[in-house]
């Protein structure tokens, strides 16, 4: 019986240890865990640095993930944003050929956005424990990031083993409020984690695109490659009936998963929860919360 359950945290928990640097957030994981083009909000941050561009308020957010009811897959994630210099309300944005400035990121921060990012996953057998730091800066239509993290990884009885992998995010808005196209490169140095088998951490590509056909609902498309794995092609579908509620689903081929689930906005705080099931492994939750702070009126 230990045996057993030993081979299957390791068998669940291998395709979190090579997507890991995605699984930020209770509205990316509703979404079919797509990250490269969501925005507006620090857990988007965490997932492509160049989200952190856009964002004008300082936020705080925590996370809890379990994957199919087993405690050792246990995640708890923490991201901190905060804008560098606040625009006049009367500045205009860097000017962009053919697009007016109120959608040319006349609200992004002057001197971009700095992001923070903790996260913990495993349990006594096995765990993960990644620390970021991210950059992203908006200039017009384009925003584009970089982030570093330092990933350590422990085995009971084995020791642990440290990382550093640094990562590339940039998004475009081809049709501003419309069509945005977003990707990430995560682990581009290639860190080793171990000299045995030259183990290292994954490489892995990520390239989306999200379209509104209207104003209530967003349409997410994205496809992830992994160096040494298969392409997962990811969709995701978004709906806000009410300015205070979103419904999601999506879709991973990969992990052959469903998602779902709903964010809720009161006040300063916005709250996202997400299921996914897995036909063979069964059930996995999240629950994510992140407060907002008021806009500063002047730099």
């Amino acid at each position: 019986m230990v045996k057993l359950y030993f081979l299957v945290v390791l068998l669940a928990g291998l395709p979190l240890v090579s997507r890991a640097q995605g699984l930020w957030g209770a509205r990316s994981a509703a979404l079919g865990q797509v990250g490269s083009v969501l925005e507006t909000d620090g857990w988007a941050g965490a997932s492509n640095a160049a989200a952190l561009g856009q964002l004008s308020r300082p936020t705080v957010g925590v996370a809890a993930e379990n994957r199919y009811l087993l405690p050792s897959l246990n995640t708890v994630s923490l991201v901190v944003a905060v804008p560098i210099g606040f625009r006049r309300p009367d500045a205009t944005a860097a000017p962009v050929a053919g697009v007016a400035a109120t959608v040319a990121g006349a609200d992004a921060p002057r001197y971009g956005t700095v992001g923070v990012t903790a996260q913990r996953f495993g349990g006594t057998l096995y765990s993960e424990q990644r620390v970021g730091l991210g950059y992203g800066y908006q200039l017009g239509t384009v925003r584009v990031g970089a982030r570093v993290e330092v990933l350590q990884t422990s085995i009971q009885g084995l020791g642990s083993r440290r990382a550093v992998a640094a990562s590339l995010g940039g998004q475009a808005d081809i049709i501003p409020r419309k069509l945005t196209f977003g990707a990430t490169l995560y682990n581009l140095n290639q860190a080793r984690l171990a000299e045995y088998q030259d183990e290292r951490v994954p490489t892995v590509l990520r390239a989306g695109l999200a379209w509104r056909p209207a104003e209530k609902v967003l349409l997410l498309l994205e496809t992830e490659k992994d160096v040494e794995q298969d392409a997962d092609f990811k969709a995701g579908l978004e709906y806000q009936p009410l300015p205070a509620l979103a419904l999601r689903a999506g879709l991973s081929t990969l992990t052959s998963q469903l998602t779902g689930g709903l964010g809720l906005r009161t006040g300063a705080f916005r709250i996202d929860y997400a299921a996914g099931w897995h036909e063979a492994l069964g059930l996995s939750q999240q629950l994510s919360a992140a407060y907002v702070w008021e806009k500063a009126g002047k730099p």
